[in-house]
């Protein structure tokens, strides 16, 4: 006896069992995936960038949440939950519920090894097409070191920030915060 495909879902019906889920999962194409936990590393730097941009926008138009928000890409493609989120000006969600925004200015991925290669390929690719999005980080976890990607026109530029004694600065949004405050009580392990 052969197995038999598990058809598509539509977003509708994955934004109903997600909302319903103990455990987050994301969604492109009809096909639910799901999403492993982070370390302790993880979460800080998280928490460190959240907090530090939260507090540098505290009086502008922009606000910054983590990752208990869904974004969605698309209607029909990609909704995830990137590790960090800056929205300038309203919020636009895909439905009522206000639980899954769709106009992100920045967003912030916190390199993990088991998520990497699709932060910078597959993501990264889907991210671009968001109008709204101004600007991409990538945060690695094993050394001091942010990979910015800022949109010009229709082109991206890459920028990148390495040590501790630097500063980081989020162009689209104004704002400077220094490394060791991103980096604050993160232990890198001997290469």
């Amino acid at each position: 006896m052969s197995a038999q495909p598990i058809p598509p879902i539509s977003p509708e019906e994955y934004l109903e069992g997600e909302r319903q889920a103990e455990y987050k999962s994301q969604y492109y194409n009809g096909k639910i995936y799901a999403m492993s936990g982070g370390s302790f590393t993880h979460g800080l730097i998280i928490f460190n960038i959240g907090r530090e941009l939260g507090n540098a926008l505290l009086d502008t138009p922009c606000a910054t949440v983590g990752s208990d928000v869904r974004l969605c890409v698309s209607p029909t493609g990609l909704y995830t939950y990137p590790d960090v989120l800056v929205v300038c000006g309203e919020v636009r969600y895909v439905d009522l519920r206000r639980d899954t925004i769709m106009n992100p200015t920045v967003i912030v991925e916190i390199l993990s090894p088991s998520t990497e290669a699709s932060d910078r390929g597959f993501k990264f690719a889907q991210y671009r097409t968001i109008e709204t999005l101004q600007e991409y980080v990538l945060v690695s976890q094993t050394e001091p070191r942010i990979e910015k990607y800022r949109r010009d026109g229709n082109e991206w530029r890459f920028t990148e920030c390495t040590g501790l004694d630097t500063i980081c600065e989020f162009a689209s949004v104004n704002c400077k915060i220094p490394m060791a405050r991103i980096y604050h009580r993160v232990t890198f392990e001997p290469v």
